[in-house]
């Protein structure tokens, strides 16, 4: 009876696990992972090894990649063969490789992802540079293996004259792991490598000042130096690539971007596809055309602007949106000793360079022992020549070749390879001329095999071969730095200069409207006239406060429950004189009841400068502006204020500077500020004045030299004083007369210091606004009522004001 088989019973989830480990192993090793020597996958190499096979050397003439890939796969490689063409057509595009390895002629796509050509269109040979991979392949200078069906033999590994791993980068994704290793400058890898052949324990840091990070093909900059150390340190790291837009002028007082650079492997018509998407729903509204006017030259995009857009803005935000601005995740990952480790940068060149020393040692044992055999045969070409006439009397004596071979060796006792290269030597080389290239060629080769037994013994001359040919192959392919480093502190764009800077006033309400207008908005207007309006508010609405400010400013408001919170000020809404603004609700989470009582305007948090708090029942204290650099969205504790107790002032002081508080009725104290120790947030304060009954504090200033004091009333009064006038007294007084109070004149409604050359804004409780030189007001002694400012109509009082 025929036997049919056998059945082998086995444990399922054991026969599935080594399954599977083989299918990983043989794809890790198989097609995904370049090694770490010749930086190729098996294909790439296969492909360069078919090509030398083919004789497709960069001088010769092209062949179709039909041919080619036919080869590779019939003879080395028994997959599909677009994997083949795909791996051909990716080491010919020179927005792909960095130094590519193929000379493609004809359509290999393009960076806007347009397809290759087919394979029966397109024709190939080697580039220059690729002829540098194969170099002294025959001198037995790497290991061959079978072939998948095992009747021909193929590189395991190329000789690689150059860092190709590093210098073209490298993308896979094998099972359960992925490589991913950007292109870098082929001059940067060789003096790195140089330097590390004299000192083999360098540090991250030496290299990063050789090789400052990668280079890709299509130029561009990446941002920020952390995410190349962290790959060059642990071989895993972030980088953050961007494209380079220029800002040109197009006439007319328009302006428009121009792209000349992309990330790498950024596909452009998808970028510009993606531009004109963003600004047909608005999100992109101030560019007006897109047109993409790339060209054999090179990339150029072009984004015209509409008039009055701001140029840094758009480029934020086309950063922010498309992918002019993209990641890339290195991971150095590569065969080492057939297996897949996660390298360092320096641990990679340190195995570029053990393998060129391997190669090298391999290739001048085989040249040694080519040229030992070779300088044997001249030894004996030399005595056969010394007598030469016993020589041919013995060749002619003889019946056949083998019994004059024999003889040879027997009677004048050459070897049987100068026997037979004696019989092979022509008549010509017999003449004396011949004699002397013989004797040329002996000494040559034996100063020739000293050198190379030199380099097998000594470490010396090895690494100055090593270090020759790394020379040359620099001298003759290295190339300048495509892409630029920038620091990401100098280079991120700050928001605040996605703005055109502009002087703004901002305005807040009682009922806590904020809004910002431009300052030109208001023109200068002589003492006592009627100004012009600011704001139109709703009924029992006023004007609490006016600042003058920048659209490059923070705003910090101070709240009733002794919170602050921060604004930039250009978040605020742009508004017309006679809006009324948009409610902070919608800004800031207020909680129910708490409502804006101050803002103050800065431009940044300095070193040894304080925030001065006054509040209206005359406590004062004093905190250190770093407590508050890190504002959240839900604000800062930044005093405790007692129950009916509300700030009257904030201002930022030296910490050392005398203060001046003001109060309603037109009293003031001067006293020193070191008399207030610096604080922290959280604390109530200690007293300033000492108030009278049903006074209260309206501002403070801190006091400097050559400038005036302005004091204005609610009556639309004011007067510039001269400060050294006023007594400088201890806190906790009650200070003395600065201005004179009444019916018609009103209350003290703020102060503040300005020079003659300073302007000033005056606002009212409905919202009319005045513009004055601070020049036109009158220098006038302390318990003078100075002079009208503003004529405000029936009811109406003034409310604040603010120096611009």
């Amino acid at each position: 009876m025929k036997e049919t088989g056998k059945i082998v019973p086995v444990d399922v989830n054991k026969e599935m696990k080594d399954a599977y480990l083989s299918y990983a192993m043989s794809v890790i090793v198989g097609r995904a992972l370049p090694d770490v020597r010749d930086g190729l996958k098996p294909v790439q190499r296969r492909i360069l090894y078919a090509m030398h096979e083919m004789n497709l050397r960069h001088n010769e003439p092209y062949k179709k990649s039909a041919r080619l890939v036919g080869d590779v796969l019939g003879k080395y490689h028994p997959h599909g063969d677009m994997a083949v063409y795909d791996a051909l057509v990716r080491m010919a595009q020179d927005f792909t490789y960095r130094y590519p390895l193929v000379d493609g002629h004809g359509n290999f796509g393009s960076i806007d992802g347009d397809p290759p050509a087919a394979m029966r269109y397109t024709e190939v040979r080697m580039s220059p540079i690729a002829s540098e991979m194969l170099r002294d392949l025959e001198k037995d200078t790497v290991d061959f293996a079978p072939n998948f069906d095992e009747s021909l033999r193929e590189p395991v590994v190329l000789p690689a004259a150059l860092p190709q791993l590093l210098a073209n980068g490298a993308s896979g994704i094998a099972v359960g792991m992925a490589t991913n290793i950007p292109p870098h400058n082929l001059t940067e890898l060789i003096n790195a490598c140089l330097y590390l052949l004299d000192h083999p324990q360098a540090s991250v840091e030496e290299l990063l000042e050789i090789i400052p990070g990668p280079d890709f093909p299509t130029y561009g900059k990446i941002v920020g130096r952390e995410g190349i150390r962290d790959y060059f340190r642990e071989g895993r790291g972030k980088l953050i690539l961007r494209g380079e837009i220029e800002v040109e002028e197009i006439g007319r007082n328009r302006m428009a971007l121009v792209v000349k650079e992309l990330p790498y492997q950024v596909n452009k018509a998808n970028l510009v596809e993606n531009i004109a998407r963003l600004v047909d729903e608005k999100k992109l509204s101030e560019i007006s055309e897109v047109r993409d006017e790339s060209d054999r030259e090179g990339i150029r995009i072009v984004l015209e602007l509409k008039r009055g857009a701001y140029p840094q803005r758009v480029i934020h935000h086309l950063y922010k949106r498309t992918a002019l601005e993209v990641s890339f995740g290195v991971i150095l990952l590569a065969l080492v000793d057939g297996r897949p480790e996660t390298l360092g940068m320096k641990e990679a060149l340190l195995c570029f360079l053990e393998h060129r020393r391997q190669v090298i040692l391999r290739r001048s044992a085989h040249d040694l022992r080519e040229g030992k055999d070779r300088l044997h045969i001249l030894e004996g070409f030399l005595r056969a020549l010394d007598d030469i006439d016993r020589v041919i009397q013995l060749i002619r004596s003889s019946s056949r070749v083998s019994e004059a071979k024999e003889r040879l060796q027997k009677e004048m006792g050459f070897s049987e390879k100068q026997a037979q290269a004696i019989l092979e030597l022509r008549l010509q080389r017999l003449v004396a001329l011949e004699r002397e290239k013989i004797l040329t060629e002996y000494e040559e080769l034996k100063i020739e095999i000293k050198k190379l037994e030199e380099i097998l013994e000594k470490e010396e001359a090895l690494k100055a071969v090593i270090r020759e040919e790394l020379e040359e192959i620099k001298e003759k392919y290295g190339d300048a730095r495509r892409t630029r480093i920038v620091e990401e502190d100098g280079e991120d764009i700050e928001e605040v200069e996605l703005y055109p800077e502009e002087e703004i006033v901002v305005t807040l309400t009682q009922d806590g409207y904020i809004k910002r207008t431009s300052l030109d908005s208001y023109r200068r207007q002589g003492r006592g006239g009627k100004g012009v309006t600011g704001i139109v508010t709703k009924e029992e609405d006023a004007v609490s406060q006016i600042v003058v400010s920048s659209t490059w400013h923070r705003l910090l408001l101070f709240t009733s429950r002794g919170r602050v919170f921060q604004l930039l000020s250009y978040h605020l809404p742009d508004a017309s004189r006679s809006s009324r603004g948009i409610h902070l609700v919608n800004l800031l989470p207020l909680e129910e009841g708490e409502r804006v009582f101050t803002f103050i305007s800065l431009r940044d948090f300095g070193a040894g400068k304080h925030l001065f708090f006054v509040t209206a029942q005359g406590n004062v204290k004093k905190v250190d502006l770093l407590e508050f650099v890190s504002i959240t969205r839900r604000g800062l504790k930044a005093i405790e204020l007692k129950e009916g107790d509300e700030l009257a002032s904030v201002f930022i002081s030296g910490g050392k500077d005398h203060v001046l508080l003001a109060t309603a009725r037109g009293y003031g104290i001067t006293f020193s500020e070191e008399e207030v120790r610096s604080m922290g947030r959280g604390a109530r304060g200690v007293r300033g004045i000492r108030l009278r009954p049903g006074d209260r504090v309206v501002g403070a200033v801190p006091l400097e030299e050559n400038k005036h004091l302005v004091l204005v009333s609610s009556g639309g009064w004011g007067k510039r004083l001269d400060h050294a006038l006023l007594p400088r007294q201890h806190r906790g007084g009650k200070g003395v007369r600065i201005m004179q109070t009444g019916k018609k004149i009103g209350e003290v409604v703020g102060i503040a210091l300005a020079e003659e050359k300073d302007e000033i804004l005056l606002s009212s409780q409905e919202g009319i606004l005045i513009r004055l030189s601070v020049a036109d007001i009158p220098v006038q002694g302390r318990t003078a009522r100075g002079a009208r400012l503003i004529r405000l109509e029936e009811g109406d009082r003034l409310a604040s004001f603010a120096l611009s």
